[in-house]
């Protein structure tokens, strides 16, 4: 498949900036893909299309506050994303404005306002530089990344999100770009369809008859990767870590067996979720995966998928497209360009059924 197949034309004002004041009252466009038309409605109304018995299955993965500022002892400012936590305790990162940075220099860590250092302790040597602007860093102090990440840190923004300096951490994105039930530390991403529920909304749900699962996958750097060759196969996943255990396996195989949907919240529960039944029915599992669903693929768990819309080019379009057909996603993307919805992170929902 071309790469230019997944490639639509949107008008950047298209592109949401804020999130809406309520969760729920983002649009909804419904999707039965044995229909050619689709529905428009509104997140809060998802209980009309879903039945006793469905259930959904959730990412409860966190985002962590992962961007952060650095100092160099030449004065340079550099501005760092947190990946994870690599051996002997170095941190993987992925720096920026940092040409001039050398292995073995001594870095301090800022507060927001990069004027002075937080707390000189807070220092960093210089351990490696790795491709595509990746580096390890060694930690010249006793301290669990997460927890000073939350002191120091901003909430990492995807970039088509605009914000001064003067803006990060507002409250709004700090609440908004986050789950409700988000209760796993991990992610430099949102599980974006997650977004339109609020706690109200799922107790409505489950009053239905609807029934949750849950699983983890944080969510990577590799979900701002652009796909940049020309045949769609010839592009490389980045690995993600994920985690189900054995209630959520429970709930999702009773469903299962029982003929009813099971519905994934984000391409990263789908993900998940077929990431684990490779190896056969659905178990227990814990591991990284990057497993890269394109039209042709054979979906084993999932018979639904609430999700936003997504970047042109896209490994989640070309996933929405395996599930939904590409000329029918194709086709409801130019009619929510047409009727005007919200696009990208804090942009409107599509249910697929």
């Amino acid at each position: 498949m071309k790469t230019d197949e997944l490639d639509y034309h949107l008008p950047e004002s298209l592109i949401a900036q804020n999130p809406l004041e309520k969760r729920t009252e983002s649009r909804l466009m419904v999707i039965d893909r044995n229909r050619s038309d689709q529905t428009h409605d509104l997140f809060k109304n998802i209980s009309d299309y879903l039945q006793p018995g469905d259930c959904l299955v959730l990412n409860d993965t966190k985002v962590i506050p992962a961007r952060f500022f650095l100092k160099r002892q030449t004065g340079g400012k550099i501005e760092g994303l947190f990946l994870d936590q690599a051996d002997q305790g170095f941190w993987h990162v992925m720096l920026k404005n940092a040409s001039r940075l050398k292995e073995k220099e001594l870095i301090s860590m800022l507060s927001l306002n990069e004027q002075v250092e937080s707390d000189p302790s807070y220092t960093f040597k210089v351990v490696q530089k790795q491709k595509e602007g990746h580096w390890l860093l060694d930690p010249q102090f006793e301290c669990e990344p997460y927890a000073l990440l939350e002191r120091l840190g901003v909430i990492p923004l995807p970039p088509y999100i605009h914000r001064q300096k003067s803006e990060l951490n507002q409250s709004n994105d700090l609440l908004r770009y986050q789950t409700v039930y988000a209760n796993q530390p991990g992610s430099v991403a949102a599980p974006t369809a997650g977004l339109h529920f609020s706690d109200d909304l799922i107790e409505k749900l489950e009053s239905k008859g609807i029934q949750f699962a849950r699983l983890t996958l944080h969510v990577g750097l590799g979900t701002f990767k652009p796909v940049s060759v020309d045949d769609l196969q010839d592009h490389v996943m980045h690995y993600e870590t994920y985690s189900i255990g054995p209630d959520a396996v429970k709930t999702i195989l009773e469903a299962l067996d029982g003929n009813r949907r099971v519905i994934a919240v984000g391409t990263t529960s789908v993900r998940t979720l077929e990431a684990v039944a490779q190896k056969g029915r659905l178990k227990p599992a814990s591991g990284q995966t990057n497993l890269f669903i394109t039209p042709g693929y054979e979906f084993k768990v999932i018979s639904g998928m609430i999700t936003n819309f997504h970047l042109p080019k896209s490994t989640l379009l070309a996933l929405v497209s395996a599930f939904a057909g590409l000329d029918r996603v194709k086709a409801a993307y130019q009619e929510a360009v047409k009727e005007k919805y919200r696009f990208f992170s804090y942009g409107d929902a599509m249910l697929l059924i």
